[in-house]
């Protein structure tokens, strides 16, 4: 694997096939969400959405846990009304220092935004603690993975927050309505099996070991269909969002007439006259 992107808190690696991990490498905090990792989570993005040569993501994480989470810790001042400076309320006015949260917030939201307006097909793969923050993070993902022992929980109730990241605005696309409600209103722990139960996850692997190589997988399945095809797709899945059906239908033709004639279709084409594997270009 070779580098593409690295920080403090993150790491993109390009493997062969057009597929490429980023990898939360905070693995002594848990891979607790501090300061580094709201500010390089949209540069990491930025970078997988830019290179052509990377047709699937695959979010995957280092040492025992996935995530537990924002770090309290480091993230103290946005959470005591502080905006970005810790404790730094100082002799501002409540409107000034609730104007400065509302900034924070408004910047860590835009962090896990661009996973999900990400052009290319992001997989989670999540094992231990997916908490909070990291609850955000996997919901901004196209698939979701897990390991037998995966933990998940929509944590912020428990510690009298308001989930504010975008859990509450995905998931209730991912799982059904009652489920959404015990699960943010409590606050409770779900295993992987009744993840997968609700619908959270799409597959539940035996360990970590075989949880990587299962997304591997899926992310080098799709990374070797057409790109126009499946970022297409995905994006068409997303204009969905507030149309009834006849205008998600008149949207997709329109996005074919535009997109429909293209070499990997040609492509497609000839490989199955001559009985052969296709080979996409990616034009």
């Amino acid at each position: 694997m070779t580098s593409a992107f690295s920080s403090s808190v993150l790491t993109l690696t390009k493997a062969s096939g057009g597929v490429a991990h980023l990898w939360l490498d905070r693995p002594d905090a848990r891979n607790a969400m501090g300061r580094a990792f709201w500010d390089d989570l949209p540069a990491a993005m930025a970078a997988v959405s830019d290179d052509p040569g990377i047709r699937a993501l695959v979010v995957v994480a280092r040492g025992p846990h996935f995530s537990v989470g924002l770090d309290l810790k480091e993230m103290a001042g946005v959470l005591a009304g502080g905006g970005e400076t810790a404790g730094g309320g100082g002799s501002r006015s409540p409107a000034a220092r609730a104007r400065a949260t509302r900034r924070s917030v408004v910047a860590m939201q835009g962090a896990v935004t661009a996973v999900a307006e990400c052009p290319k097909p992001v997989i989670a793969a999540v094992h231990g603690y997916c908490i909070g923050g990291g609850m955000d993070l996997v919901t901004a993902c196209d698939l979701r993975l897990a390991s037998a022992d995966a933990v998940f929980s929509v944590r912020e109730t428990r510690v009298a927050i308001v989930a504010d990241l975008g859990t509450l605005q995905r998931l209730p696309r991912i799982v059904g309505a009652g489920h959404v409600a015990e699960l943010a209103l409590t606050g409770r722990d779900i295993g992987a099996d009744r993840a997968y139960a609700i619908g959270l996850v799409n597959e539940v692997f035996a360990d970590h070991d075989a949880l990587h190589e299962g997304a591997r997988a899926l992310a080098a399945e799709l990374a070797a269909l057409s790109p126009l095809a499946v970022q297409g797709t995905k994006a068409v899945l997303a204009a969905n969002d507030g149309r009834t059906v006849g205008e998600g239908l008149d949207y997709v033709a329109t996005w074919n007439a535009g997109m429909l004639v293209s070499n990997d279709l040609t492509e497609a084409m000839t490989a199955f006259f001559e009985k052969r594997p296709p080979h996409f270009g990616g034009d």
